[in-house]
């Protein structure tokens, strides 16, 4: 169990920050961006959420989603490395992928078919929900990178859900503009 009982220890203070398993990593690490834009992403989805009360099935996926992307980021402040923890890790599960998949599937339903690029915007929350899927998708491109250096690893659970979370980010978007019915539409060359 988590147990913060002071904020500040000023053990930062020289740049770096601990890994959940112990090792102290610079702050600018790839490992450390990748988990710090999660939380970054899971920061929009908060703020899409003062926007999402009245539509409770859909806040209820975001309050999951937030939990599951304090998962991720134990996930990611733990990697594997082969070594033997006192402890059984935090890791992204397949059931949380196949439960994201779920929701896109049942807010697309709901959706037209689109014919155009969405620009980002609509509603409040639409807008908020944009916003939380290009910070996912940067957090993908950070994942995609560490997963390639050599002596890293990300699961490929949390690859996926990372990838799936984008999806389900815009697909809601959508929803919370009148069910793509205020989706604010690419015109190409409409300015020219």
């Amino acid at each position: 169990m988590v147990k913060l009982n002071k904020i500040y220890t000023k053990t930062g203070d020289d740049g770096t920050t601990g890994l959940a398993a112990g090792p102290r990593r610079l702050k600018s690490d790839l490992r450390v961006e990748a988990y710090g834009t999660i939380d970054e992403a899971n920061s929009f989805i908060g703020l899409a959420r003062q926007h999402t009360a009245e539509l409770a099935a859909l806040d209820a996926m975001l309050m999951r989603i937030q939990n599951d992307l304090f998962d991720l980021g134990a996930d990611l402040s733990t990697p594997d490395t082969g070594a033997t923890l006192p402890y059984e890790p935090l890791r992204i599960v397949a059931a949380q992928v196949a439960r994201l998949e779920t929701e896109i599937d049942a807010l697309n339903a709901d959706l037209d078919p689109l014919r155009s690029f969405v620009l980002p915007g609509g509603s409040g929350a639409a807008a908020a929900l944009h916003i939380a899927r290009t910070v996912a998708r940067r957090a993908e491109r950070q994942m995609v990178e560490l997963a390639r250096m050599e002596g890293e690893a990300v699961s490929r659970e949390a690859l996926a859900y990372i990838n799936r979370l984008s999806d389900f980010l815009f697909v809601a978007a959508r929803w919370t503009n009148g069910k793509g019915k205020s989706d604010v539409l690419w015109v190409p060359g409409k300015n020219r």
